[in-house]
């Protein structure tokens, strides 16, 4: 098993998020534990799989852009 573990600092500058973004709105909505990222020996410190996030990345974008309405202000629907 060849995975690369990444703490948030190094996640962030990789997908180019905000680390505080990463830890307050991504961490347990989109990434979760044990997929996405671990808590190695059972501590606080998280480390991040990059190979599953970057899997995740690129299954989740043609998805968001079959389902998404457009809206009149400009945003977009995830339906």
């Amino acid at each position: 098993m060849d995975c690369t573990f990444l703490t948030t600092e190094e996640l962030a500058s990789r997908i180019k998020y905000d680390a505080r973004t990463i830890r307050q709105q991504l961490k347990d909505s989109v990434l979760i534990e044990g997929t996405h990222y671990i808590r190695p020996f059972g501590r606080r410190k998280i480390l991040y799989i990059w190979e599953a996030i970057q899997e995740e990345m690129l299954q989740a974008t043609p998805r968001q852009q079959a389902i998404a309405i457009p809206m009149a202000n400009g945003g977009v629907c995830h339906g």
